[in-house]
């Protein structure tokens, strides 16, 4: 088992190509070459949680935050930043990062909270832009079912809760191959005209490369033509933020004393109650105030988040609430989620959750 190994796992789940612009996920230190040890889950990787995996035998440290999100001009251990890369590199610890690409899926970071909140129809409150592609390809008919399960299995033909979505159309193919080809039917110098089939599939864009392996793979013609068209289509499985909906309707007042139960929360900050019972949820974890917008748009009585500034607290506006939980309380249940995802693959190997609990905010009561 190389750390490599562990990466492509994650990157499976959640590829680098679907993190912010600003963000810094990936391998952060190690190298993808070394044989893995153990992987320790957390949600920051600070000086005490490097301290913990050395202990437990792990070399790899699996954090939701970049310890490195800026760049590093020195390293001389004047800020826990620093001395955190030091006390890494120094005992041969890799430590990757999974960030905004695991905040971006349905099923990530707010998927896990809309679990804990048991939330329905859930939905992601702002899609991710140009993230599907549309491949046209043409096949002889004999072979158009071959390779629509080729396609299939390498991540095409997914709409919604439906798959092996395609389209087909029949026609009349012609082409000439000169006299260097060795065509698959026909003769070189003759033009040839063949029945095929126009295949249609719509693929996320992070699934391109395993797309195309798998089309001239599985393609008879020594000369794939096929088309790839960015679409402007949303989709709905990626993307900032998640709303769904309680099972049952629920007091303001009832939903936060719940919510403060479920998230072992201290204090909630929150807006004033509009006085009706609530429904749809609007969920980010982290820092979420750039969503406020979003949340009304898509009704959401609730909008529970962290890290909203004063001001921010007045674009509610009287027409949803806004909760702010705390940046580490709403990303909490991120350390299990990766601790799943890994165990799930890798039943046998050395998975652990680190038990130091990294919030730097504490409340004085």
């Amino acid at each position: 088992m190389t750390i490599q190994d562990i990466i492509q796992a994650l990157e499976e789940k959640a590829p680098v190509s679907l993190q912010e612009s600003y963000d810094n996920a990936g391998l952060l230190t190690g190298s993808p070459a070394w044989a893995c040890t153990g992987v320790l889950c957390t949600l920051d990787a600070t000086e005490a949680v490097i301290a913990e995996a050395k202990e437990k035998g792990c070399n790899l440290v699996v954090a939701h935050h970049p310890i490195i999100f800026g760049g590093l001009k020195k390293i001389t251990g004047r800020n826990y930043v620093e001395r955190t890369v030091i006390a890494a590199i120094k005992n041969d610890i890799a430590i990757y990062a999974i960030h905004t690409n695991l905040d971006n899926l349905i099923d990530g970071v707010n998927g896990r909270i809309a679990d804990k909140l048991e939330l329905v129809n859930r939905r992601i409150l702002l899609p991710k832009e140009a993230q599907l592609l549309k491949l046209y390809t043409f096949v002889p008919e004999e072979h158009a079912e071959k390779l629509r399960s080729a396609l299939f299995a390498a991540g095409a033909g997914h709409i919604g809760e439906y798959s092996e979505a395609s389209f087909n159309t029949a026609g009349l193919g012609t082409f000439n191959g000169s006299e260097h080809t060795n065509p698959f039917v026909g003769e070189p110098g003759r033009r040839h005209e063949e029945k095929e089939t126009r295949v249609e599939v719509i693929l996320p864009r992070q699934r391109r490369s395993a797309v195309l392996k798998a089309l001239f793979a599985a393609h008879p013609y020594e000369e794939v033509a096929y088309d790839l068209i960015s679409l402007l289509n949303d989709n709905q499985y990626i993307g900032s933020g998640l709303v769904g909906e309680l099972p049952e309707p629920a007091a303001e007042a009832v939903f936060l004393a719940r919510l403060g139960d479920v998230f072992g929360l201290q204090v909630i900050r929150h807006t004033p109650l509009l006085g009706k019972p609530v429904s749809k949820i609007a969920v980010c974890g982290g820092s979420g105030s750039f969503l406020t917008g979003q949340a009304i748009a898509a009704g959401a009585d609730v909008y529970v988040s962290s890290d909203i500034k004063y001001h921010e607290f007045f674009d509610a506006d009287n027409r949803l609430v806004i909760a702010d939980i705390g940046h580490w309380e709403s990303e909490q249940f991120t350390t299990g989620l990766l601790f799943e995802l890994l165990q799930a693959k890798f039943p046998t190997f050395a998975v652990l959750k680190s038990g130091v609990k990294t919030n730097p905010v504490n409340y004085f009561t």
